[in-house]
């Protein structure tokens, strides 16, 4: 099974491709990784679109079985989350298009959770465990690749109870 890990938004969406081996769960391939890049010179319209290509040409290419979002998360500033939102949707439209029905979602506690085992975890935590479960040589860069592999490794985990983590 082939999982596509996303994580949301605007200037760097952050994605991750991992093979997971149908009789063992925890045996998981990297496959690739990187971000999609926007910058704030573009127009809003231009950047989403720019998202949108992005994300048919990595689906057109690894051809993924499922997508794992990390939910979007802001306690403060709600024009970022607007526009953190607004890539999101750009990437589920695009998603939606070839995969209905294979999305899921994961919140960013269930996501460090899956990962190192504490849900209140830091960034480089995560990062060094996806290099460790990937059997990765460095920590992927840019930070927010990481966070796009890291989705990926939580809906390999939760492979078989997915159903509830099924975006509606």
């Amino acid at each position: 099974m082939r999982i596509l890990g996303i994580d949301p938004g605007l200037a760097s969406l952050g994605w991750g491709i991992i093979d997971v081996a149908c009789q063992a769960r925890d045996k998981l391939s990297p496959v690739d990784y990187g971000v999609i890049a926007t910058t704030p010179r573009q127009a809003l319209p231009e950047r989403l679109f720019d998202i949108y290509s992005g994300i048919t040409r990595i689906l057109d290419e690894y051809k993924p079985d499922s997508i794992a979002f990390e939910e979007l998360f802001f306690n403060r500033n709600v024009t970022t989350a607007f526009t953190v939102g607004a890539a999101r949707g750009a990437a589920l439209v695009a998603a939606a298009g070839r995969l209905s029905g294979r999305l899921y979602e994961y919140t960013p506690l269930q996501i460090k959770q899956a990962v190192t085992g504490n849900g209140r975890c830091d960034k480089h935590q995560v990062q060094f465990m996806v290099r460790a479960l990937l059997r990765l040589r460095e920590i992927p860069k840019p930070d927010d690749a990481a966070d796009g592999l890291a989705a990926a490794i939580t809906h390999a985990h939760c492979l078989g109870q997915e159903e509830q983590f099924r975006i509606k």
